[in-house]
This record gives structure tokens, C-alpha cells and sequence, in this order.
């Protein structure tokens, strides 16, 4: 098989397991994160480096939402995205996601960068709220991932 044979041969080949990989990596940290958080601000406020260990799990979990995105497009040759953003945008463009979950994964991409880059400093109430809110979020985008893998076999 010439090269030029095997790269259309690719095209269009979702790398599957690879992405149910990283959906379980992301359901994973996501428990951890549920398992630990506690019901109330003040407790999650004194955790200490336990707080931290949320915060690195939840980044860990993005981070994985994120790189299932980037592996879709360019599986699916839906474009050359120039940031994150411009994955999520292409996945709702082309019907994987739905424009509810590019909503979301929007809200997580924010809550990602504040993290990360922390910001000043970090606002643990407003991180609390947020993951008391959307902490299901993670749960939906695994069960949309896999619908349309599940949907759309190579």
C-alpha cells in the first residue's frame, strides 16, 4: 500500500478507542472530584491542599474534554481549528455536538483558564458554585461523545 493510499484509507477514520480512553479518564477525575467535594463552601474553603487536588482533577478533566474535541476534527477533517474554541465551534457545525453542549463546553473552557492561569487569585466560592453546578456537564458531553460513536462507526 503506497502512502498516498494509506493517508485515504485514514480519512475520515475516528480514532475511537483512543477517545472513549480519554472519556473514561474525564469520568474518572470527575468521581474523584465528586467523592471529595464537599456539600458546603466553608468545608471546601478549609481543604487545604485537598481544594488543590479538586482543582488539579477538574483541569485533568477539561484538559481530556478538550483533547477528545481536537481528536474528532481532525478525524473528521472538519478543519484546522487555531484554538480549542475553534474544535468545539466545528463539532457543533457538523452535528456531533449539539449547540446546548457547545454552551457548555464554553462555560468549561472559561472555568479551565481560571484555573489554570489563576487569575489574580482564585475566587473559591465562585469555583465552588461552579462545580456544584456544572459538575453533570462532564456526564452529558461523555454520553453525546458516545452516541455519535457509537452512531457512526467506522
Amino acid at each position: 500500500m503506497t502512502i498516498s493510499e494509506k493517508r485515504q484509507w485514514y480519512e475520515g477514520v475516528i480514532r475511537d478507542t483512543l477517545i472513549r480512553m480519554k472519556l473514561i479518564e474525564m469520568a474518572e477525575s470527575v468521581l474523584l472530584v465528586k467523592k471529595h467535594l464537599p456539600e458546603s463552601f466553608e468545608d471546601f474553603a478549609d481543604m487545604g491542599l485537598m481544594k488543590d487536588g479538586i482543582y488539579k482533577r477538574i483541569e485533568y478533566a477539561i484538559e481530556n474534554i478538550l483533547d477528545v474535541c481536537a481528536i474528532l476534527n481532525a478525524d473528521l477533517n472538519l478543519g484546522i481549528p487555531g484554538e480549542d474554541e475553534d474544535s468545539i465551534i466545528h463539532l457543533m457545525k457538523h452535528g456531533v455536538i449539539g449547540s446546548e453542549m457547545h454552551e457548555k463546553l464554553r462555560t468549561i473552557k472559561g472555568f479551565l483558564n481560571v484555573v489554570v492561569h489563576r487569575y489574580g487569585r482564585m475566587n473559591d466560592e465562585i469555583a465552588f458554585a461552579i462545580l456544584q453546578e456544572n459538575l453533570g456537564d462532564f456526564a452529558l458531553f461523555k454520553g453525546a461523545i458516545e452516541d455519535y460513536l457509537n452512531t457512526n462507526k467506522n
